[in-house]
């Protein structure tokens, strides 16, 4: 018998192995790989075990693919000199993980479905499972993506950084077909997961260069985080409380001044922006929160790569097929 906990996944797990065939569906993979949402869970489930980053890390790719010329699984190319230059360079995707991750999940997607099932749609699905078992939402993800066979390490510069101010925020959310709902209910992935200290620890002393410490981080906050950064490479959690859970309390301590990176508090702290009380909203209703969370993340999977760019499902995560074994698009 199914645990309690893995109920919601099989009623979802259920649905999407319906027929149909719409382009992009949560149904795509129903009769070309019907496992294919169990393969996944088996996968993440395993490295959670060992590694309480690994659903962070899963999500974190699969938001910088999208990004980036839609989601088409261009975050996992690596650099091959005069024919990738790989979004891996990016200075958004320094220290990014997980891709060791992907590389298992897709070789176990192989090994059952062959040359069916894109890396964008294993991005888009691991997510989506590694927020479900982190305590979060469960939503059907459509699916039927395909993986570019080009980068655009030039196009990371769309990415969010962790010193951008709200109106840099709502501007590249906005490039993206995204609103400040949008980008409240998805800045809510960093209620887990963690952030290198030099992305903020220039809020400490001279933010700014005020001389000061940064007004809308506690001061109290702030000397913890002093004493975990013993260097600037150091990884602190963006929740000091319930660190490796999917929840609401990411929105909590932004009221509470305690947003890790400027980022993310701009959007509590700002003066008279509308992201303020979207905030105190999920901060008071986590169904609220979830809800929308679901929304926006199957809006941002929806972005589409721009018309023109030859794709294929990859056979290895890291590179493009030889010639001879892709399918143009």
């Amino acid at each position: 018998m199914a645990s309690p906990k893995l109920a919601p996944f099989l009623v979802v797990a259920a649905l999407m192995l319906r027929a149909s065939h719409a382009h992009l569906s949560p149904f795509f993979h129903a009769k070309t790989c019907p496992q294919l949402p169990f393969l996944v869970l088996n996968v993440v489930a395993q490295a959670l075990q060992t590694d309480d980053r690994a659903a962070a890390k899963l999500i974190r790719l699969h938001f910088h693919d999208c990004f980036v010329n839609g989601c088409d699984g261009s975050v996992l190319l690596e650099d091959v000199p005069g024919v990738i230059d790989s979004e891996l360079n990016g200075p958004p995707n320094g220290g990014i993980q997980g891709l060791d991750i992907v590389d298992n999940i897709k070789s176990a997607v192989e090994s059952a479905c062959p040359g069916v099932v894109s890396c964008a749609d294993i991005l888009a699905i691991s997510s989506q499972i590694s927020v479900f078992l982190s305590g979060g939402p469960i939503w059907e993800v459509p699916l039927g993506r395909k993986d570019s066979r080009i980068a655009n390490r030039t196009g990371t510069s769309n990415l969010p950084g962790p010193s951008e101010t709200l109106v840099g925020l709502k501007r590249k959310f906005a490039a993206q077909g995204l609103d400040s709902t949008d980008l409240v209910a998805l800045s809510g992935a960093h209620t887990f997961g963690r952030a290198r200290c030099f992305f903020f620890t220039g809020r400490f002393d001279n933010f700014n260069n005020t001389g000061r410490p940064d007004p809308t981080l506690n001061p109290v906050y702030r000397e913890q985080l002093r004493r975990l950064c013993t260097t600037q490479q150091t990884r602190v959690n963006f929740d000091p409380i319930t660190p490796t859970k999917f929840d609401k309390a990411y929105y909590t301590n932004l009221i509470n001044l305690k947003g890790l990176l400027q980022s993310d508090q701009d959007l509590f702290s700002t003066p008279r922006a509308d992201t303020t009380a979207i905030v105190k909203d999920f901060a008071a209703n986590e169904l609220a929160f979830f809800t929308q969370f679901v929304k926006s993340m199957i809006k941002m999977g929806n972005l589409k790569p721009p018309p023109g760019i030859r794709s294929e499902i990859r056979q290895n995560c890291r590179r493009v097929n030889p010639v001879k074994a892709y399918d143009i698009m």
